[in-house]
């Protein structure tokens, strides 16, 4: 059993936190300095456990790659949009991100608004589309990211997970960013 929803794809060397280190793509330094990105197809939401980036975002969140997550999510949020709730919930996963990330970037405030704005778009995706969507228990993700972010956490280590209803997967349990050294030129 893995831990993992898309074990095929690899991590990346070390999980980007802005300010901190080299920045992914921009810098030649970057962990993605230099990749060109291709566009990820759509896919239509039902068909999520086949979606391999989606399941990658999700196994970055979970491993707390959260820049990397946000950035996987936003290429496949560009190509949903005209799916309004496909895109209202990669916009909300988006924020929940992001959220998080404030954690380490000691930013409270950031990390109660967009708590709160990823929590309530999930929420909507919820009431139009049911509790379950796209693998995540919605309702139950919002509330337990909105009593994290209530919490004033110092680590990002107890943030909720995102388990998809997926056999063969083991539950994950949340870490804190991997944070190997990272070289400056």
């Amino acid at each position: 059993m893995s831990d993992r929803y898309a074990p095929a794809k690899s991590f990346p060397p070390y999980a980007f936190l802005p300010g901190t280190d080299p920045h992914p793509t921009r810098d030649p330094g970057g962990h993605s300095h230099g990749l060109v990105e291709t566009p990820p197809p759509y896919r239509d939401p039902d068909l999520w456990a086949e979606n391999e980036d989606y399941l990658h975002g999700v196994d970055l969140y979970n491993h707390g790659y959260l820049w990397e997550a946000h950035e996987a999510w936003e290429g496949l949020w560009h190509v949903t949009k005209p799916d309004g709730d496909q895109a209202l919930f990669l916009q909300g996963l988006i924020q929940c991100t992001a959220a998080c990330l404030k954690i380490a970037m000691e930013q409270p405030r950031g990390l109660e608004r967009l708590a709160e704005l990823g929590t309530d778009k999930l929420t909507r995706v919820a009431r139009n589309r049911g509790p379950h969507y796209m693998g995540l228990d919605l309702l139950d993700f919002a509330a337990e990211m909105r009593a994290f972010a209530a919490g004033e956490p110092s680590s990002v280590a107890g943030r909720p997970v995102l388990e998809l209803e997926v056999a063969g997967v083991a539950p994950p349990v949340a870490g804190p960013m991997p944070r190997p050294h990272v070289e400056r030129s």
